[in-house]
């Protein structure tokens, strides 16, 4: 009983760790090249990254089925090249995490970008830095305090994601049963002992991180 309450913790944790760093590293490209160029569509795509922010989450499965179902071109491509189906999987629990946590990664380093002086990257650029270094050295520098709050928000969010991973990845159990499905499972089954235990932990896990959130912050102020 112990061990299978606490499989859908290390899950959650598990999913929530790869889909931050997932779009982490996409938000930081996404962010540094829509803020650093301007071309015809623009609006368009920054609405299509924003999108999933105000989706129902359900809304958001629905369309991963579509696109990556098993119907679905890119579906079948998956399941011929990996001999298994992508729906239903911990690899679709991942995909879900990451697609609805991805803006919040986004328009927190692209208002991090938007704040930077220009003039000093100007002064790099001449100095014949490139733009990695400018990047490394410069702008995450400029803009860790917009990383944290990124890295925070998406992994609170891919912790709690729920709608998106039933649809497309389902409730199974040690496979795809994410803390939040687990919880609406306990409480549908009537077991409040598991569903509050659950809740506690899951409160415990953001209290946690928020409290070293503000902690570096008033570090650095």
């Amino acid at each position: 009983m112990a061990s299978s309450l606490w499989e859908p913790i290390f899950l959650s944790l598990k999913l929530a760790f790869g889909a931050t760093i997932i779009v982490l590293i996409f938000g930081l490209a996404a962010a540094k090249w829509m803020t650093a160029y301007s071309f015809k569509g623009k609006l368009l795509v920054e609405l299509l990254f924003l999108l999933p922010i105000v989706l129902p989450p359900t809304v958001v499965g629905f369309i991963l089925i579509v696109l990556l179902g098993g119907d679905s071109i890119l579906g079948r491509a998956v399941e011929s090249i990996f001999g298994q189906p992508l729906m239903f999987s911990q690899w679709a629990a991942l995909i879900s995490a990451t697609v609805v946590s991805f803006p919040l990664m986004y328009q927190s380093l692209s208002i991090g970008f938007q704040e930077i002086n220009q003039e000093i990257i100007q002064a790099a650029r001449l100095d014949r830095a490139s733009w990695l270094q400018i990047l490394i050295y410069i702008e995450l520098p400029l803009i860790w305090k917009a990383v944290i709050a990124g890295v925070f928000l998406s992994f609170a969010r891919a912790l709690g994601e729920f709608g998106a991973t039933l649809m497309f990845a389902g409730n199974i159990p040690g496979k795809t049963q994410t803390t939040a499905i687990a919880i609406y499972m306990a409480m549908e089954s009537g077991d409040m002992k598991t569903a509050w235990t659950l809740v506690i932990v899951l409160m415990s896990i953001s209290f946690v991180l928020l409290f070293v959130v503000q902690m570096l912050k008033k570090k650095s102020s």
